[in-house]
């Protein structure tokens, strides 16, 4: 697959975004990517208008998985990557997918079911000097992804399981001298392993990630009808 370049910011960048799952907890036999947050707009559309307003959106690619037809006939201007074995895999191998393809770039990947302010990819083009993961500093819920930090201020902890002192929001962003071992960090995960755990293998081995706060940003991960109503209400 030939992906096409994306100018950000004088350098080329390639977008991921991870739409393979469904959401269960949504109720909703659809992908989550696709779940309407108003009566004209899907979770993907509000993400695709944001990345328009600070880049060339020539191209953003997009993993997919279940009910991948929907997404691709209702966005045929996007590249995709079919993560066949989307109802037994996880994050980590749908995100390895991409990265195979793109591994000589600058890659920023997203959550497909992450509504958030275009202010958050602007903080991302101002400290690209950084492999990034977007956190919240003053929100630690016990279902989400959240970290720790070391001495020097970087990310030393990435799960679920750990006491943070933030969470992680599903946006994030590596340069292209680390790929390749993030590429061989995912492969090491089991297939049921979200991302988060390849980036812990990947820390483990050198590589550092620094946690951008964007507590001051609307973003928020739709994983229950709450969260739901709750960008619903803000959108309309």
């Amino acid at each position: 697959m030939v992906l096409k370049n994306i100018n950000y910011g004088g350098d080329n960048i390639k977008v991921v975004i991870l739409a393979a799952g469904f959401g269960s907890r949504l109720g909703e036999n659809i992908p989550k990517a696709i779940v309407k947050i108003n009566e004209d707009m899907t979770i993907l559309d509000l993400q695709l208008e944001n990345l328009k307003q600070i880049i060339e959106l020539d191209d953003v690619t997009v993993v997919v998985g279940y009910k991948k037809d929907i997404i691709q006939k209702k966005y045929p201007f996007l590249s995709y990557i079919d993560n066949e074995n989307y109802s037994t895999t996880n994050t980590s191998k749908s995100l390895l997918l991409a990265l195979e393809e793109m591994n000589d770039y600058d890659v920023l990947w997203i959550n497909g079911d992450v509504v958030f302010d275009a202010d958050i990819l602007r903080l991302i083009q101002q400290n690209k000097s950084k492999n990034l993961i977007c956190v919240n500093k003053y929100q630690v819920s016990e279902e989400e992804v959240k970290y720790t930090v070391d001495n020097e201020g970087y990310i030393k902890n990435l799960s679920k399981s750990v006491e943070g002192v933030g969470e992680a929001v599903g946006i994030n962003f590596i340069k292209k001298e680390d790929i390749k071992i993030l590429i061989s960090c995912l492969k090491e995960c089991n297939n049921n392993d979200y991302f988060e755990k390849g980036i812990e293998f990947a820390m483990k081995k050198g590589i550092k990630f620094w946690p951008l706060d964007i507590e001051n940003n609307y973003c928020v991960e739709i994983d229950f009808q709450e969260d739901l109503k709750m960008v619903r209400n803000r959108i309309l």
